[in-house]
């Protein structure tokens, strides 16, 4: 079965607002078995245009990436980062060979 991830780019514009998304997304994440592979971080614009933040998350499954997304409990973090950053968000299933 193929993984799932999360490819996010981020603008947070109040970061302090947004440490309370942060804590409240912990919970959801741990129940659908995500993973952080890229957290912000040094990182170089090779080319085009992106956020000044790149977030990448693992999860054992696209499935569980979905349901996750749609969760109760991630939907109310959301709530919480919405107002304090704007972003853009794909849910990709993960490479087989």
């Amino acid at each position: 079965m193929a993984k799932g991830y999360w490819v996010a780019h981020v603008d947070v514009d109040d970061i302090e607002a947004y440490k309370s998304y942060i804590a409240a997304n912990a919970a959801p994440f741990a129940e659908y078995g995500a993973r952080f592979l890229v957290r912000g971080g040094e990182r170089t614009q090779a080319e085009g245009q992106a956020r000044a933040r790149t977030v990448v998350i693992e999860f054992p499954s696209y499935e569980q990436a979905l349901a996750c997304y749609e969760s109760e409990g991630y939907q109310a973090a959301k709530a919480l980062r919405d107002p304090v950053s704007t972003g853009d968000l794909v849910i990709i299933q993960g490479y087989e060979s």
